[in-house]
């Protein structure tokens, strides 16, 4: 073969795999704010929440400017509500509040911040921190957006959460009045009236008193 025919057959099949290096090396467009917006947000309604959190992430790393970007921030916490992430969930409904303190989502990332605790209260013979911090949530809702929907939606948790404590008051109360230390449990006795006076253990809680009572002046008497 001519060398000069050679040369040219050379250079044109390297010029070829150049050209097709680049092509295969070539960059994907980056996705827009608008269009991960929109894949996020069917992923999460789909159920798919953890594939969700991470395309709402990307759309708050990538433009944290756009006007997506706080829907995107609202439903990461959303979506570890669902996943029942609760310390996750809190930590973005709180992050977000902290952000953006008059967007009108705020009553309900107070309400979601208060259902994070409430989901996980316990029996009455637990431990009712949670229980607390939930009633505190609800009742700064309460207090802040009184006529909100989601303040209406509250007072029902709110009930639930004053019964659970009273009953827990009333419980230890038992404890104390079976193992006779009677000063101990008429102070959870009259907590339960003077705390919880519309739970349904006012009763119960007057029933105990008198025992108390009876007891601890018995006790002197001897």
């Amino acid at each position: 073969m001519d060398p000069k025919k050679k040369y040219l057959l050379l250079f044109c099949l390297a010029l070829t795999l150049v050209c097709s290096g680049c092509s295969l090396f070539k960059t994907k467009e980056p996705e827009s704010a608008e269009e991960l917006a929109r894949k996020g947000r069917q992923q999460f309604n789909k159920g798919n929440d953890k594939s969700a959190i991470e395309t709402f992430q990307k759309l708050r790393d990538y433009y944290p400017f756009s006007k997506f970007a706080i829907f995107a921030e609202l439903k990461i916490a959303d979506s570890h509500y669902r996943l029942k992430e609760y310390e996750d969930a809190i930590f973005a409904y709180e992050e977000f509040a902290g952000l953006h303190p008059r967007n009108e989502a705020i009553p309900y990332v107070l309400y979601q911040i208060g259902r994070c605790y409430f989901d996980r209260m316990d029996t009455i013979d637990r431990d009712q921190s949670v229980t607390r911090k939930a009633l505190e949530m609800f009742n700064r809702l309460n207090e802040k957006y009184p006529d909100n929907e989601y303040a209406l939606k509250a007072e029902k948790h709110i009930n639930e959460c004053l019964k659970s404590l009273a009953g827990h008051e009333l419980y230890v109360g038992q404890f104390y009045y079976k193992t006779k230390h009677y000063k101990a449990a008429l102070h959870r006795f009259k907590a339960v009236i003077s705390k919880y006076p519309d739970t349904g253990f006012h009763q119960k809680a007057i029933y105990y008193i008198a025992l108390c009572e009876d007891a601890m002046k018995r006790a002197q008497s001897k």
